[in-house]
């Protein structure tokens, strides 16, 4: 039988406030334990909670990027269950009345597009976090109360990899509203996934899985694999799928067992008596509204526009806000209209010595008059391209000009026809078959010929004139 995988997904996003989601502390990341605490965030009787008006712009303008329709009223709610880094034995939240609903996010998945329904976005607080150690587990609070965002797709994704590509445009476009550093290492973007299996052309949903710890999009990514393999033969056993929660082991690629899944009840919800029912109209909409940036897909079609890039090498250069900014820059200061060999350059050389130095475009130490004046001594055919991915990469390394690293390497490229012919005719003397070969029809026999040119003149011939004299030679 033949079966359909049907995937959503649960992204918590901390937001990168100065304080916390009720009270004053800060949300200084890699503070000593406990020091970041209050009696608000430890949850002391009489302490009263008071919710952070930056937290509650940056939910609004997420739920304006993702379409989502904001709701006049919302409110927040306790859920409660006992753990021990949970002060409150309850965590502030929301159920009935999010924040917003009904949204939805366009992907490109295998070269398609794609929109999946965003459910949700509702407000809550961070829990704390537990140090095991040993025979005994230390807990800290410091993140305790620190503002979170959670965003509840439609269960529209139907493959892993849709998954995958899922959470990079998500990821994209909340850096471009700088509202979170999304650092997966420290916690500030974390993803749990639902996952159930249905047979082909069946309306009902399976059983689902609900997979945590997952630290990487990569690791969503590999645990939605096994769980379409382990689901796949329970069902094909005719085995019972049960209703649980997994967790993702990286290190022996397999998901275990966690807890059986608690429903909506064992939380027992009751809106939240210390905090008022929240009226958001248009007075407190509109300010916000007015401060979204440029997202990534119009950024990619108005830079295809502008200076005629292809939707490949766009979307490529939009994938980071301020990766973006700098290219664009590049591109207004590149003489000319026509911007394809910036582009090819950036997206090419550059982005290369950037992942290879784990950087970013606009991380790297360069000048981006210097990468011009780069770029135009090959189009004047001053150098050769081979040279210039060299002198690109010294440049990175010493902070030299372009042109002194060309002079001190000898390395301007040789286009004289007096100096090419000896090389020339070398070349052919030792190559009589492939002389033949070209003088036969056959044009890989050229690119042969200039290839050993190119060789014996260490990379500095040019290879257009080499080929114009090679055939004048042998006409």
């Amino acid at each position: 039988m033949i079966y359909e995988t049907v995937i959503g997904l649960e992204v918590h996003l901390q937001l990168n406030t100065k304080t916390k989601a009720f009270c004053g502390c800060s949300t200084d990341f890699g503070k000593p334990p406990n020091s970041n605490v209050c009696p608000v965030c430890l949850g002391f009787p009489g302490s009263l909670p008071v919710y952070n008006r930056q937290a509650l712009n940056s939910a609004i303008k997420l739920a304006l990027a993702f379409n989502c329709r904001i709701q006049e009223h919302t409110k927040f709610d306790r859920k409660n269950y006992f753990y021990p880094d949970l002060p409150k034995n309850y965590q502030i939240s929301q159920y009935d009345l999010p924040l917003s609903r009904n949204g939805y996010l366009d992907i490109f998945t295998n070269g398609s597009p794609k929109r999946i329904g965003i459910t949700r976005i509702h407000l809550e607080e961070d829990a704390g976090k537990l140090i095991h150690e040993d025979a005994v587990s230390l807990v800290d609070f410091n993140r305790t109360g620190i503002p979170l965002m959670e965003i509840v797709s439609e269960p529209d994704l139907s493959h892993p990899q849709e998954a995958f590509d899922y959470l990079t445009n998500l990821k994209n476009i909340i850096e471009y509203l700088d509202i979170s550093d999304c650092d997966m290492e420290k916690g500030s973007l974390r993803c749990d996934a639902n996952i159930s299996l249905r047979p082909a052309g069946v309306k009902e949903l399976g059983v689902k899985t609900e997979l945590k710890n997952m630290n990487s999009f990569k690791g969503v990514k590999d645990a939605l694999t096994f769980e379409v393999e382990r689901q796949t033969k329970i069902l094909e056993a005719k085995e019972t799928m049960v209703q649980e929660t997994r967790l993702w082991d990286v290190e022996q690629g397999i998901t275990v067992t966690m807890r059986t899944k608690e429903g909506a009840k064992d939380y027992r919800y009751f809106p939240d008596p210390d905090l008022t029912v929240f009226v958001i109209g248009k007075e407190l909409i509109e300010p916000v509204k007015a401060t979204l940036p440029e997202l990534p897909y119009d950024k990619m079609q108005r830079l295809m526009k502008t200076y005629a890039l292809t939707e490949y090498d766009a979307k490529i250069l939009v994938a980071s806000k301020k990766d973006a900014e700098f290219a664009e820059v590049c591109m207004q200061e590149y003489p000319g209209k026509d911007k394809k060999e910036i582009a090819n350059w950036l997206i090419g050389p550059l982005m290369a010595e950037a992942n290879l130095r784990k950087e970013q475009l606009h991380t790297l130490k360069l000048d981006r008059k210097e990468l011009i004046n780069l770029i135009g001594f090959v189009q004047r055919q001053e150098i050769s391209h081979l040279s210039a991915k060299t002198v690109l990469t010294q440049m990175l390394d010493t902070g030299k000009s372009a042109q002194a690293l060309i002079k001190e390497g000898n390395l301007e490229q040789i286009s004289n026809t007096d100096a090419l012919a000896q090389v020339i005719e070398t070349v052919i003397n030792e190559n009589a078959k492939s002389v033949g070969d070209f003088k036969a029809g056959k044009v890989n026999a050229l690119m042969y010929l200039v290839g050993q040119v190119m060789k014996k003149s260490s990379g500095k011939a040019n290879p257009k004139v080499v080929g114009d004299l090679i055939k004048q030679r042998l006409s």
